[in-house]
């Protein structure tokens, strides 16, 4: 049953939550979001290592059939019920809003242990200009971080001075940022970033195409292996790639989607956001593969040798590969300038994530609402992370609350969205009723069928991979595991069934109109999709038949 809107008399107060000037401040927001950390560092060896030119195949089926439809999904559901993630899903159907709690804490996870690779990447930027790291920079980024590892691996106390410098600066920014506001500050700072960050990266590539050896790096990169598009294993890595690098299904996209005017082309910036992400994806590709290739050469063995990917690619062989590069000094502070701003971007959305709900749960304005979240943030992040147990303790979170975080979350929406709710026919009529390119079967088709199945066959093959591997994941001790990667995989469902059931303040903006004084649009009705009305200037105004 649909719950009772307020009639267009009553005098409910508005939500003071911000907005976006336009489109274009938005698509700059969206895009920071979605081109991170995984783009520079996770796609080029993730294609590399399931196909080379081959897996562009499988990658672009992925975006089109999964990463787009969810990105489509998630910009319905925050454009339509203009809240935050838990206000969103809770005006969706109210028992489903335990799904955007879920994302709020995911993002909660990832915001502590972000800052620390903004962190290191800012102190590399500086140390690129002399090479601090000498002629070991494997050996120089283990003294650097002091991390225990493996088997060792424990929960300490040991602050790393130079690490928690940094991450209290890196925090610093965020607040200053997030303080301004969704347009003076989310949005200023994106249109600034991204600009920068694409001229300093294809300032990167064109430096280190001139690179010896670079051809060489670019024909591993781009040589098919048809024969790997046979392997199952390639179809979900390409998905797998897709739903981390796009910024879907954890709340990011849906809360700033909140934030656009009601008559915006959804689908439209959508499409821009979704191909302008992976057209970077392709240009880090370019750039690292060119200059693994001179390191190849230069040290006398095959490309295979040298790719590495993440932690291992930015702060050890890409230091190794400046310090043989005749423009070694340049090529570093690109590396490391385009890991900040990347970075920084990311971070600032998936912290707006936070803000969003706290600031909709007890109506607060946006100064209050950015110090009572960004401050015990960064006091839990820096208290953390720069210890001698950041490391490890970062590659557990990461690895669960992406794999059993992000994927279960985009399943489970999936599955209530589409089968339980089944609110696919509103969320459809919402998006075309402005959208440039217009959603049906096909869309219908791919949120209902393709994504959870591949979600579904990606969290089987990850537990499957867990609990046969015959160690605990990269020599940890097994209650590191237990307690940082599956309780807390587990606690972040339970967390977010028990704020679902707290009620909501009266101060709320739960029950206040949207930021334009209009009042919000009923829940779904099952089944029904949205009556047309030649009325209506917004997709706001229609109502589902009865």
């Amino acid at each position: 049953m649909s719950a009772p809107s307020p009639s267009p008399t009553t005098s409910a107060p508005r939500a003071d939550r911000g907005a976006f000037a336009g489109r274009t401040a938005f698509i700059f927001a969206a895009i920071g979001s979605a081109v991170g950390l995984g783009n520079i560092w996770r796609f080029p060896a993730v294609a590399y290592e399931n196909g080379g030119g081959a897996f562009i195949l499988p990658y672009l089926v992925a975006l089109l059939t999964a990463g787009i439809p969810l990105l489509f999904l998630d910009y319905a559901i925050g454009h339509r019920w203009r809240g935050s993630a838990p206000a969103a899903w809770r005006r969706f159907r109210r028992w489903t809003e335990f799904i955007g709690w879920w994302q709020v804490l995911i993002c909660v996870i990832i915001a502590i242990y972000y800052a620390l690779i903004l962190a290191w990447a800012t102190n590399y930027t500086i140390f690129s200009f002399t090479k601090s790291w000498g002629e070991d920079p494997g050996a120089f980024f283990g003294e650097y971080t002091q991390a225990i590892g493996g088997a060792d691996a424990t929960l300490t106390m040991d602050i790393v001075p130079t690490v928690m410098l940094s991450m209290v600066l890196v925090w610093l920014a965020v607040v200053v940022v997030m303080a301004l506001g969704v347009h003076k500050g989310i949005a200023r700072s994106a249109v600034v970033f991204i600009p920068l960050l694409i001229l300093m990266f294809v300032i990167l590539v064109i430096t280190a195409l001139t690179l010896p050896g670079a051809t060489v790096g670019l024909d591993a990169f781009f040589r098919p292996n048809w024969e790997a598009l046979t392997h199952p294993g390639v179809w979900v890595a390409a998905y797998g790639q897709i739903f981390f690098s796009l910024s879907v299904a954890f709340g990011i996209m849906l809360t700033y989607s909140s934030y656009l005017k009601k008559k915006t082309d959804l689908t439209g910036s959508g499409l821009v956001v979704g191909f302008a992400n992976s057209s970077f994806e392709i240009l880090c590709g370019i750039g690292v593969f060119s200059a693994l290739g001179f390191m190849a050469q230069a040290q006398g063995v095959a490309v295979d040798e040298v790719v590495a990917a993440g932690v291992g690619l930015a702060f050890i062989a890409f230091p190794a590969i400046i310090n043989e590069a005749p423009a070694g000094a340049l090529i570093g502070v690109l590396f490391f300038g385009s890991l900040v701003l990347a970075g920084f971007t990311s971070l600032v959305s998936i912290v707006e994530v936070i803000i969003a709900a706290f600031q909709d749960k007890f109506g607060l304005s946006r100064l209050p609402a950015t110090l009572g979240v960004c401050l015990p943030l960064a006091i839990v992040s820096v208290v953390l992370f720069s210890t001698t147990s950041g490391l490890p303790l970062l590659d557990v979170l990461d690895k669960w609350v992406n794999e059993y975080g992000i994927v279960a979350a985009a399943l489970v929406s999936c599955i209530v969205v589409v089968y339980l709710v089944r609110g696919m026919p509103t969320l459809r009529d919402h998006l075309n009723f402005r959208g440039t390119f217009p959603v049906g079967r096909i869309w219908l088709l791919s949120v209902a069928v393709v994504a959870p199945v591949v979600l579904g066959v990606s969290l089987i093959l990850s537990t499957y991979e867990r609990f046969t591997a015959g160690a605990t994941y990269e020599g940890y001790p097994g209650w590191f595991v237990l307690v940082f990667g599956w309780l807390m995989a587990i606690a972040l469902v339970v967390v977010g069934v028990v704020l679902s059931l707290l009620p909501w303040p009266a101060t709320s903006n739960l029950h206040k109109n949207d930021s334009d004084g209009d009042e919000i649009a009923p829940e779904v009705v099952s089944g029904q999709g949205l009556t047309p009305d030649p009325s209506a200037t917004t997709p706001h105004a229609l109502r589902s038949s009865r």
